[in-house]
């Protein structure tokens, strides 16, 4: 989907700094697993006329085993077929037995699109929405999604779609993952566990060009930063609030656990004078096609002080805009807003895939993806980009796939930076400060690891004692 987003971007020339610290940090989580037990889902619709404005999938998930399940390791996906080609959507919860505020609705683009699906909405749940005993259903999960114009939906080409379904009863249309693994349902054709490939994938060669680094540093002005190739920003200039610091020093280095963590501080006392923001970039611009991973913990409350500023968090890849609309320019976002902004009113992420913009006036070209819920805690964040597609992966789970319109033609920087979009979501005087910390950042040249061999590639570094290796060629 191409889209015009209406929002302040940073210019491509921007520069962006990486940072960690002590405050906030907590133990990483562990990978969930799969239990061996299942689920099954009933499914019913209350909006079967031709013309509705939106859809109505109701659910009831219920714990088919013998143990006790968590239900925010619990997904459902429901696949249809977008009405155009540009078309985005609005998740809404009618009523939950379980609480519409424990009940989420992701969107995400499939990777091998049918006639009768090309998008799912994934229905996931916070850790409010507690757990099934053995035997346990959710109880009623009344949901709606529609197109953001409100235009009339065709859901007669929808996959998950039963329009004599106006009762419960079992579903196998729809999909439910526990612990990441499918345990009901049946995908569109090619987009099951095992469509494509049947076989497991190979690793890639061990000794493919990588950059990887744990951030094991003392500090900002660790002469080793410099040395490993990394840019801790000073310079003045945008994305954020005008006339705001860059301030190195608010990049800090902790170590919990026995693990090293960067944190990225970003305080303010709602004036521009006082705004203090944080951004760390890889001074060379060398990094195409590929994966890029990195753990990042992002944080809804601040550290300290009044919560309320519209906040942007992120780790993303980018080169420089030589002219408005150019056509050879390049980024790839994951971005995190614990307050909203950009027209949004609360949290939400976004995974974008720039073609080119025009900073005046606004013009975008870009396709993303959006989740609105929260994403505080640590998040194990994947971007593969091959001659084909681009992907975002969070928590090993596909989140969106985007076009090859959207493939880079020119390599790119590695960036994370936490700045403000304005000061108007928060005007109180009170200081504050909000962190964003990361773990580490991985990119692996001209190979697409899965979430699995990101890892695996990880606990080898971290399992060799291996702090840093670069061996990407310069571009």
């Amino acid at each position: 989907m191409r889209s015009a987003k209406n929002r302040l971007r940073a210019t491509a020339h921007t520069a962006v700094a990486v940072a960690m610290g002590a405050a906030a940090l907590t133990a990483l989580p562990a990978t969930a697993s799969a239990a061996a037990d299942g689920l099954s889902v009933q499914y019913r619709t209350s909006a079967t006329g031709a013309g509705a404005d939106q859809a109505e999938p109701w659910f009831k998930v219920k714990n088919t085993g013998t143990a006790t399940v968590q239900l925010s390791s619990v997904r459902v996906r429901y696949y249809f077929k977008a009405d155009s080609a540009g078309a985005t959507y609005r998740f809404a919860c009618s009523w939950a037995v379980k609480g519409c505020a424990n009940v989420t609705g992701t969107f995400g683009t499939l990777a091998d699109p049918t006639a009768t699906a090309d998008r799912y909405l994934e229905i996931g749940f916070t850790s409010g929405a507690g757990s099934l005993a053995p035997g346990a259903d959710t109880g009623d999960l009344q949901l709606r999604f529609h197109q953001s114009t409100w235009a009339s939906l065709n859901q007669s080409d929808d996959y998950s779609f039963g329009a004599s379904q106006t009762s419960y009863g079992d579903w196998s249309k729809v999909t439910a993952q526990l612990g990441g693994a499918t345990v009901w349902g049946q995908a569109p054709a090619g987009n099951g566990p095992t469509d494509p490939p049947t076989d497991p994938p190979t690793d890639p060669p061990a000794d493919a060009a990588t950059l990887f680094d744990d951030f094991n540093y003392s500090g900002y002005s660790d002469p080793r930063i410099s040395a490993n190739g990394w840019n801790v920003r000073a310079n003045s200039g945008g994305p954020g609030v005008p006339g705001a610091t860059w301030a190195p020093e608010k990049v800090t280095f902790a170590t919990t656990g026995g693990n090293s963590i960067m944190n990225l501080e970003t305080s303010t006392a709602g004036t521009a004078a006082s705004t203090r923001q944080t951004e760390v970039l890889t001074k060379a611009t060398k990094f195409k096609n590929g994966t890029y991973a990195a753990r990042v913990r992002f944080n809804d409350a601040p550290k300290y002080g009044p919560d309320g500023d519209r906040l942007v968090q992120t780790f993303f890849t980018i080169n420089d805009l030589k002219a408005p609309l150019a056509d050879d320019y390049s980024e790839y976002d994951f971005e995190y807003l614990p307050n909203g902004g950009w027209g949004e009113p609360s949290n939400i992420l976004y995974t974008t895939s720039w073609e080119t913009y025009q900073a005046e006036p606004w013009v975008a070209v870009n396709e993303h993806t959006e989740a609105r819920r929260s994403f505080s805690g640590w998040h194990d964040l994947v971007l593969t980009i091959d001659n084909n597609s681009i992907k975002y992966y969070i928590d090993g789970q596909l989140f969106g796939t985007h076009g090859s319109a959207y493939l880079p033609e020119r390599p790119m920087s590695i960036n994370f930076n936490q700045w403000l979009i304005d000061l108007a979501g928060q005007t109180s005087t009170t200081a504050r400060a909000y962190d964003q910390q990361v773990d580490y950042v991985l990119h692996v040249k001209d190979q697409v690891l899965t979430p699995a061999q990101v890892t695996t590639r990880l606990n080898a570094y971290r399992g060799a004692g291996t702090t840093f290796q670069d061996t990407v060629p310069g571009s």
